[in-house]
């Protein structure tokens, strides 16, 4: 046994254990991106830096066997720079979104391509659930949004973009919604004040975070200018009040015909463990509750609502005039977030946003590759018009014209993690053109997009340990070298066994399984 320190605590460990794995027995998690359980060591990422405190040198956790004596810092600023900047060497020439230019351009930031693939593949259920997670009034805003995402929809470039609004639409009319799971109460109780659709939006995730909530509004009915502004035409008030039931369903305690003046605002304040301002224009509202304002409306962090009064949060019209619902939606899906952090005395940071890897748009050479995971032609337009909305089978069609622009790796990507942990910048070693994007989809289980690699070799690796006739290998030379299958071969060639399990063991989104 070797006796070695990690961190100024002594362990012991076999011979021939190298520093990542004596670090992980210590219960010590180091970046890395090269590294896999079943291989070799292949220094080749340097994420994983750590240093020997004898000599101040820095050196690869991965390669490097613990030997005794050796006294080991796996983190300090230099560690830190020395990990970002490999990253940063990584992204340099990494091509691909993380998440799709339409999911950025939403202000309510839904997973849109993630409903087209539920709606393309007829589960408008599931699909529902998922437009919901970010935006509580899915019928209406699929009736009135001016869809600024489909303004950042990649298929614009090709021809049209997706119809996304009717689509959304489609969805709040028709999934059917689930009983409301039974949430664990947290004993906190919190006001929003204002019943339009930022307060509406604020009610419902915040109760479904286990609070409880009394949504208190002016006016008789809930729904603010959504009720007030909108012609039946446009917005039917049999869908507003479906989708306002489904709110209160969810244990909402509404009370309507209630004004609020300053002795009802400071009791409010005093009864609940937070009070969310939500009432529209801003009014008098300023002086009324004693908050700091401009003559365009309250003052309150852009990032968590927070306002001069640390227990008072605003969102919607009260921080400035806005006729976009979606925005006032989103904002009250985000609040709850900064809520929930104060009332667990936590830093208050609001929504939590990872590190997004983003190219920009597409290039004429790139829209074939696209289209390989879509299908031809332009937008679909519902046959009876677009006040009536999308049958299921136009919804279909139009959903499967989606390109699939966000990473399929999103949830469980290295790069992505370790960037976000790392505060990367993507563009600091950006020093030519970017490639283009070229993508390899004639295989069963998986698709290969060479351009997300980071030339890990862990795919070269597996294939080469189980067998395959073929495999990946390394094609080129120096800063032109490229993982592909030998001879260009297609990619069922090369991955006949392996495929599952090199998509598995791919660090980012390059090699990924289809479905």
């Amino acid at each position: 046994m070797i006796t070695l320190k990690i961190n100024n605590k002594q362990i012991q460990v076999t011979e021939g254990t190298s520093v990542m794995k004596a670090a992980q027995q210590m219960g010590i998690e180091i970046p890395n991106m090269c590294w896999h359980d079943e291989l070799e060591h292949f220094t080749s990422c340097m994420v994983c830096m750590v240093k020997d405190q004898s000599n101040g040198k820095l050196f690869p956790s991965c390669s490097v066997k613990a030997t005794e004596g050796l006294d080991v810092l796996t983190s300090d600023n230099e560690i830190k720079e020395s990990r970002q900047t490999a990253l940063e060497l990584l992204l340099s020439e990494h091509v691909g979104d993380c998440e799709a230019p339409c999911q950025i351009g939403c202000p309510a930031h839904m997973d849109i391509p993630r409903m087209n693939r539920l709606i393309a593949a007829g589960k408008f259920d599931e699909a529902l659930k998922v437009v919901k997670k970010d935006i509580a009034l899915p019928a209406v805003l699929g009736r009135i949004c001016p869809a600024p995402c489909e303004g950042a929809c990649h298929r614009k470039t090709v021809d049209e973009p997706i119809s996304i609004c009717l689509l959304k639409r489609i969805v709040g009319d028709n999934g059917n919604e689930t009983e409301i799971p039974s949430i664990k109460k947290t004993g906190k109780k919190v006001v929003v004040i204002g019943a339009g659709p930022a307060g509406l939006a604020a009610a419902y995730y915040l109760q479904l975070k286990g609070v409880q909530v009394t949504l208190i509004d002016k006016n008789e009915k809930a729904g603010g200018l959504l009720r007030t502004s909108l012609s039946e035409e446009i917005l039917p008030m049999d869908v507003l009040d479906k989708e306002i039931d489904l709110i209160l369903k969810t244990g909402v305690e509404f009370q309507g015909a209630k004004e609020i003046n300053a002795e009802v605002f400071a009791s409010l304040k005093n009864e609940y463990d937070a009070v969310i301002l939500a009432s529209g224009k801003i009014d008098e509202n300023s002086e009324t509750f004693e908050l700091s304002a401009t003559s365009k409306g309250i003052v309150a962090d852009r990032n968590t609502y927070q306002t001069s009064d640390g227990k008072v949060f605003a969102i919607g019209n009260v921080l400035r005039a806005s006729r976009l619902a979606v925005r006032s939606v989103g904002q009250g899906k985000e609040v709850a977030f900064s809520v929930m952090q104060f009332l667990n005395q936590q830093e208050i940071k609001g929504e939590p946003r990872l590190f997004n890897s983003r190219f920009g748009r597409l290039v004429a050479d790139e829209f074939a590759e696209y289209i390989k995971e879509s299908v031809e032609g332009k937008r679909v337009f519902p046959e009876t018009g677009g006040r009536t909305g999308f049958s299921k089978e136009e919804a279909i069609a139009e959903a499967n014209r989606c390109l699939h622009c966000d990473c399929r790796a999103i949830d469980d990507c290295k790069l992505r993690e370790y960037s976000d942990q790392y505060q990367v910048d993507q563009k600091r070693f950006k020093t030519s053109k970017r490639r283009n994007i070229t993508k390899q989809i004639n295989h069963g289980s998986v698709v290969y997009e060479p351009q997300k690699c980071i030339k890990c070799g862990i795919c070269v690796r597996l294939t080469e340990k189980y067998g395959e006739n073929l495999g990946f290998t390394y094609i080129g030379r120096g800063f032109d070298v490229e993982i592909g299958v030998p001879f260009n071969e297609e990619l069922n060639k090369g991955l006949t066994e392996t495929a599952v399990k090199v998509a598995e063991g791919c660090p980012t989104g390059a090699i990924s399984l289809k479905k």
